[in-house]
């Protein structure tokens, strides 16, 4: 938790006051796909919930005397999820009074110094939860030997590697598992990061959950097509044993 009572005595800038973007652009369509997709997937997850706020490249002030850091996303509980009609500008932590509990940074093109300076920062802040995710892991680059995801927990000032055992990791102060795994986003199939339930179940998006139900309603249809489809071959098989019945002079309504 960041201290703010060395404040208490300044008149402190609003966000209208402040720069809402540190105006550096993206180098990787991840940078945004990623965080985008983790905050669809809370729109339908925390549906019935108001008490969170999740940011994507947007700015987050924690000194009216310092730059303010921009994650690649962001994730704050206990904070009014619908700020008016508006929005946020940026992400004023003296405003707020609530620190966010988790950091996200995708690797981009060009390293930004996500495993040192950036860590730095975050744990400075008092930032619970640091999420480190590299598209690079394994191919190219000066960090291709870092794990696809590395997830780092406050302890006791300092961050710690918490990564789970298989491709996700359950964070409990959030309820939430991270991970990753491959699936289809915007009808770009790769590899995604996603949320998971305690089980490690991956929550569904939108547009898979739309998928699975359009195949719930064929498979009960189809259900209901075989069902009278058997219905009818047993009235056929009936009918012809009746009128075999009738051809040999016995009345079937009498057996």
């Amino acid at each position: 938790m960041v201290n703010l009572s060395y404040l208490q005595d300044q008149i402190l800038p609003t966000a209208e006051q402040l720069p809402s973007s540190d105006e550096t652009p993206v180098d990787n369509q991840l940078q945004n796909d990623i965080p985008n997709l983790l905050l669809s997937l809370l729109a339908t997850i925390w549906a019935e919930r108001g008490n969170w706020y999740f940011g994507v490249d947007m700015a987050v002030y924690y000194n009216p005397d310092e730059d303010a850091i921009v994650p690649d996303g962001f994730l704050s509980i206990g904070v009014q999820r619908d700020n008016g009609t508006r929005g946020r500008l940026s992400y004023v932590i003296w405003a707020e009074k609530v620190t966010p509990m988790l950091a996200l940074e995708v690797i981009s093109e060009h390293y930004n110094s996500e495993y040192e300076d950036k860590l730095a920062d975050y744990q400075s802040l008092g930032i619970l939860y640091y999420a480190i995710y590299n598209p690079f892991s394994g191919r190219r680059g000066r960090y291709k030997l870092r794990q696809k995801l590395e997830i780092y927990k406050l302890v006791k000032g300092k961050y710690k590697l918490v990564n789970g055992d298989g491709n996700w990791t359950w964070l409990p102060e959030l309820g939430l598992g991270l991970g990753c795994e491959e699936g289809e986003h915007i009808g770009w199939v790769r590899e995604w990061l996603y949320w998971y339930d305690s089980d490690g179940v991956r929550y569904a998006t939108d547009a898979e959950m739309a998928v699975q139900e359009r195949q719930e309603k064929l498979a009960e249809r189809q259900e209901k097509l075989a069902e009278r489809q058997e219905k009818l071959a047993e009235r056929q098989q009936r009918e012809k044993l009746e009128a075999y019945l009738r051809s040999q002079g016995i009345d079937p309504d009498q057996i």
